[in-house]
């Protein structure tokens, strides 16, 4: 296939992409949920998330106080690369943790008019705490630090048990979801006094 320089007609829609909002602490299972979804999903679907972003990221030898505000902007710059893709006409599955109240404030503002579908990735603390110890790749602890934060927000339109559920299972429920109505999560939390 030989590279066009003109833009293709239909490459440009009026219509925004739709966003599946995976939210749940880290190891609950998002990743294999998205992968899921991406498999079985019509049309063309999108996986971003945030660590991929983190690992983009160049390595310095910052203080804590060096670090944080470059940790803050990479979370933000996330927010709106996700909405910029979506507000190109591009359905995108969102792979997150919202475990602090910025993050979540961020999402309602940067991603207001784009149609969200929130999704509550849920699974026990024990859970996760094993998957950490058998993954080797994670921080010990996070998901711990997470767990108390991560859906404090308030409701979902949907919620999965990554525990009790296979990440197949969990896809086709949210898939089912994303089928009904139009989600209503976000402009409800959006009515919520802060």
């Amino acid at each position: 296939m030989s590279a066009s320089h003109e833009l293709v007609p239909g490459a440009w829609t009026a219509r925004a992409g739709r966003v599946v909002l995976l939210n749940g602490t880290s190891s609950s299972g998002k990743s294999s949920i998205a992968k899921e979804l991406l498999a079985t999903l019509d049309g063309a679907w999108y996986h971003l998330a945030i660590d991929q972003f983190h690992r983009i990221r160049s390595r310095g030898d910052w203080t804590e106080a060096e670090f944080l505000p470059v940790f803050q902007r990479t979370v933000l710059g996330f927010h709106r690369a996700v909405a910029g893709m979506a507000a190109a006409g591009n359905d995108v599955i969102v792979d997150h943790i919202l475990g602090e109240r910025w993050r979540f404030e961020d999402c309602l503002t940067v991603f207001d008019g784009l149609p969200v579908l929130f999704v509550g990735v849920r699974c026990s603390l024990p859970e996760l705490e094993r998957r950490e110890r058998e993954r080797g790749n994670r921080t010990i602890g996070r998901a711990a630090l997470q767990f108390p934060l991560v859906h404090a927000h308030g409701g979902y339109d949907v919620e999965v048990d990554s525990e009790r559920h296979t990440p197949a299972e969990c896809a086709v429920r949210i898939r089912e979801r994303l089928d009904q109505a139009p989600p209503t999560a976000f402009e409800e939390l959006r009515r919520v006094p802060r």
